[in-house]
């Protein structure tokens, strides 16, 4: 699944989602399946309440390949297709990806320059699958 927005300056899911889908998005995460009336429900602490907008929105998930939807008696139940984790690696490979393709060795050299501010073990872990690429060529 190939999201199209990307916001550069948002934070968390909202740089992937709209407000209301990542707050749909971070419930579902959280529990197994679920019915439009129940994430309305947990929703509606927030004071979001309407329960057609919830179902709007939930459905165009189900569209772009978000969330599943199974038919249970007279209710659907949705959960998403990937977990949280699953989700942001892909979306992360995805944009390394472009970013490669479009930039090229600029790209690495902005990682590079950005690993001065993270702990000892990613620069680890990077030294690592360098040598596991060398041994491959």
């Amino acid at each position: 699944m190939r999201i199209r927005k990307f916001a550069m300056n948002e934070s968390g899911l909202n740089r992937f989602f709209g407000p209301l889908e990542a707050k749909i998005m971070d419930i579902l995460w959280n529990d197994v399946e679920m019915t439009i009336k129940d994430v309305q429900q947990v929703l509606d602490k927030e004071k979001i309440t309407n329960f057609n907008t919830v179902m709007t929105v939930m459905n165009r998930l189900v569209e772009k390949g978000i969330l599943q939807k199974r038919v249970e008696g007279r209710s659907s139940l949705y959960k998403p297709v990937q977990s949280r984790v699953d989700f942001l690696n892909a979306q992360s490979k995805e944009m390394t990806n472009e970013l490669m393709d479009e930039f090229g060795s600029v790209v690495v050299s902005h990682m590079l320059d950005a690993l001065e501010d993270v702990d000892e073990d990613l620069v680890a872990k990077l030294e690592q699958k360098i040598k596991e690429l060398k041994k491959d060529l």
